[in-house]
């Protein structure tokens, strides 16, 4: 590869970075994991940088290989190494609205990796719905469907902790903001 298009990789590695890791690590809650993805995520771009330099939104299509990669991973399960379910005590005080988080974390753990990847690019990345399915190459409806589904389910795990207010979000028992829903499990527009 010429140097001029290795240092424009190299400049589009770097401004990428740390909005793929964050996006990879939403997506698979593993920071490890996610790690091992961004890595073979842009080594696979730096492949088809060649003749893909100049495309407008490097950033897509770095998160579509990766969710691609994310997908192919998880029919493969004897490729993937199994962390224990439960994280040793750590000896000190959290942090305040850590325990929210780590709650979380785990609901989206829960969820299909094709509906962790649409509910981040949606709820977290706040990405259109025509976006996100152009990204995951599937059509808009099973966006919405995915993020539809996904909330209901999310909504099923957190509902234990978590309570309905009667106002227009769903509050902590601590009354902290998680996600803007309305009744039927969408988001509020």
């Amino acid at each position: 590869m010429k140097q001029d298009l290795k240092d424009r990789f190299q400049l589009m590695a770097l401004a990428e970075l740390p909005r793929l890791r964050r996006f990879a690590l939403a997506v698979c809650g593993d920071p490890h994991q996610a790690d091992d993805h961004v890595q073979n995520t842009l080594e696979r771009m730096y492949v088809a940088w060649p003749r893909v330099h100049d495309i407008s939104r490097p950033g897509a299509y770095l998160r579509a290989i990766l969710v691609r990669q994310m997908l192919n991973e998880k029919r493969r399960p004897w490729r993937r190494e199994h962390s224990a379910d439960r994280l040793p005590d750590p000896g000190y005080e959290t942090t305040p609205g850590a325990d929210l988080h780590l709650d979380l974390s785990r609901a989206l753990a829960g969820l299909t990796t094709k509906q962790r990847a649409v509910v981040v690019m949606r709820y977290v990345e706040d990405r259109p719905v025509a976006e996100v399915a152009q990204i995951m190459r599937i059509t808009p409806g099973t966006v919405k469907r995915q993020c539809a589904d996904a909330v209901v389910r999310l909504r099923r795990v957190l509902g234990d902790d978590f309570i309905d207010d009667g106002a227009d979000e769903v509050r902590a028992v601590s009354s902290t903001p998680v996600l803007d829903l309305d009744e039927t499990g969408r988001g509020l527009q």
